[in-house]
């Protein structure tokens, strides 16, 4: 841990910030994330995250810690829950990468989407919330919030398939010939774009909201390391594809599970109540925006796996167990595209 942060370097950095300590700092490693090291700071009663870009050569705008920060700080006072933000070190001479720190959220968080722990009235009031942040996401102003060069003009997904098949190129480490299938089934099938434009959060999931201790009220949206502008049905697949995978610590699906029986919306009700609260009267087929989902995702746990070859991942052996599921994903992508 002492190559990734250096307590007193960073002690004297917030002290020259003006954010007043309450004791000796402490450092203690936050586990669970495969992308941007996070630690917990306590000094004295006082507790704070500081999240780093991880050691090593990184591919160009990977682990965006600076566009975390900034999205986060501009949604302070929004209906999104976030943080607050308190300082951005872009100065790489104090702890090697560049960091940013913010006050710690007590919350409670759910790896597992089946919400394991609370009752079924509880967890129905949980999705109902999910469904509520993630409309608000996409319901931010984004001028009135200084948000509007936060992303490209054009079109979305033929952005993100340029930028994801370049980055999954970069990081390609053997042959996967579903996924080199399934690039191509999108630059044919890619849909026109529609305008819509908003800000997008990019991993959009339950496990990346901390929610109230004894409330089904979201207090922090969390990791917007792959946020940005852009269209805001690709948040809604990628919430979609992350239920379709197995239940259980690894796939963190809903995969074979009775929803009814634990409270759980079905897709379609999920997608009915999200486009109600976003005004849409009709939603169109999910297949590509499913399918693109999957490629994404594919594409990222291929860089985690070079990240964990090359020894700069956040946990190696996690890292390496997670790159063996992009022929999965690569799979699921074209199942999604046959609809």
């Amino acid at each position: 841990m002492s190559d990734l942060i250096d307590e007193g370097a960073v002690a004297r950095w917030l002290d020259g910030q003006g954010i007043a300590l309450n004791g000796a700092l402490t450092a203690q490693r936050l586990t669970g994330g495969q992308s941007n090291p996070t630690f917990l700071l306590c000094a004295g009663d006082r507790r704070m995250v500081l999240r780093r870009k991880p050691p090593g050569d990184l591919l160009k705008s990977a682990h965006a810690v600076d566009r975390e920060f900034r999205v986060m700080r501009a949604l302070a006072d929004s209906a999104v829950p976030v943080p607050r933000m308190l300082a951005l070190c872009e100065d790489e001479s104090v702890i090697g990468k560049m960091f940013y720190v913010m006050d710690h959220v007590e919350g409670r968080s759910f790896d597992d989407p089946r919400v394991p722990g609370v009752d079924r009235a509880a967890r129905a009031a949980i999705y109902d919330e999910l469904a509520r942040v993630l409309a608000a996401i996409h319901g931010v102003d984004v001028a009135a919030a200084g948000l509007e060069d936060y992303g490209p003009e054009g079109d979305y997904f033929a952005r993100q398939i340029g930028r994801w098949t370049k980055q999954y190129r970069a990081s390609e480490t053997g042959t996967v010939p579903d996924m080199d299938r399934l690039i191509d089934w999108l630059d044919a099938n890619r849909p026109p774009d529609d305008g819509r434009r908003t800000l997008v959060h990019g991993d959009y999931r339950i496990d990346n909201l901390l929610f109230a201790p004894d409330a089904a009220r979201a207090v922090a949206v969390l990791d917007w390391e792959l946020s940005t502008l852009g269209h805001p049905f690709a948040d809604l697949a990628a919430l979609l594809m992350q239920w379709r995978m197995p239940a259980g610590p690894e796939g963190r699906g809903l995969a074979g599970v009775d929803r009814d029986a634990l409270g759980i919306p079905a897709d379609a009700a999920f997608v009915e109540t999200y486009a109600a609260r976003m005004g849409i009267a009709e939603m169109p087929a999910m297949n590509f925006y499913l399918a693109f989902a999957f490629f994404r995702m594919g594409a990222i746990l291929q860089g985690v796996k070079k990240r964990a070859l090359d020894g700069n991942a956040s946990d190696p052996e996690r890292g390496l167990k997670l790159g063996e599921n992009v022929p999965l994903f690569a799979a699921g992508g074209l199942e999604a595209a046959r609809g």
